[in-house]
């Protein structure tokens, strides 16, 4: 499948589990929220990326005025209609432009909102008291990758400066974490210099190693499950580190 059939599958996920809890609920993952705080919120990541690719730049004076009075549901389903749309039109070859300097194309966007759907979809679940429902391991896999190269690696040195005292790795980085799904495995290098990097592979003198099926291991990164969704080996100060990490590269 490709990143549009899976969005699509997401947010279908999504809406039902939506569906099955009023929306005063709260969402145990996501601070203050309620389930309508929840769709609304995905709602308007939908229409800022539609207006981004309409308009070429960052939209201005957002979130624009009047959705507030909208229905949350109502305006979930025009903000995806409208987004799919957009998505299908331009094609991920096409210039767009996105937070991550390395991919400057509109299929940076495919994955980044499929991803953002499948997030969601299981904090919903959460919210609602369904049973997560299972993340195809080749999308699982791709977020886990999204996370730690495109988040952790990427935001690392404005995020590690606000960690001070916090930090376990040494001047000169050759302690590292493995992350680990199969066959598929990262390794983690964090520098005592504020900065993170990302490899294929198993690299460096790994202190801990976190692995799991792929969807459990995407949710546990994301913060949506406990220490119990994965095997941590070595130190797991270490995995604790990683996740600190991930906390202040993903808020």
């Amino acid at each position: 499948m490709g990143y549009l059939e899976w969005l699509d599958e997401e947010y279908s996920l999504f809406r039902d589990a939506v569906a099955a809890a009023e929306p005063s609920v709260p969402v145990p993952t996501c601070a203050g929220w309620t389930m309508d705080t929840l769709v609304r919120h995905l709602a308007m990541v939908y229409l800022h990326k539609v207006t981004l690719l309409r308009t070429g730049d960052w939209p201005k004076d957002w979130p624009p005025p009047g959705l507030a009075a909208e229905p949350g549901l109502a305006l979930l389903a025009r903000a995806y209609r409208a987004l799919t749309a957009e998505l299908i039109a331009r094609g991920p070859e096409a210039a767009a432009v996105t937070w991550y300097e390395p991919d400057q194309t509109v299929g940076f966007w495919f994955r980044r909102m499929a991803h953002e759907t499948v997030i969601h979809r299981v904090d919903a679940e959460l919210a609602a008291g369904l049973p997560a429902a299972h993340v195809p391991d080749d999308l699982a896999i791709d977020g886990i990758d999204e996370v730690l190269t495109c988040c952790l690696a990427y935001f690392s040195p404005e995020a590690m400066a606000g960690m001070p005292g916090e930090q376990l790795a040494g001047p000169d980085g050759a302690e590292t974490i493995v992350v680990a799904a199969g066959a598929a495995s990262w390794t983690v290098r964090p520098f005592r210099s504020d900065e993170v990097t990302v490899r294929t592979g198993v690299h460096g003198r790994p202190q801990a190693r976190v692995e799991g099926a792929p969807g459990s291991l995407l949710r546990w990164l994301w913060g949506r499950a406990g220490d119990d969704a994965v095997r941590v080996t070595g130190d797991p100060g270490w995995a604790s580190y990683l996740r600190r990490m991930l906390v202040a590269t993903t808020q």
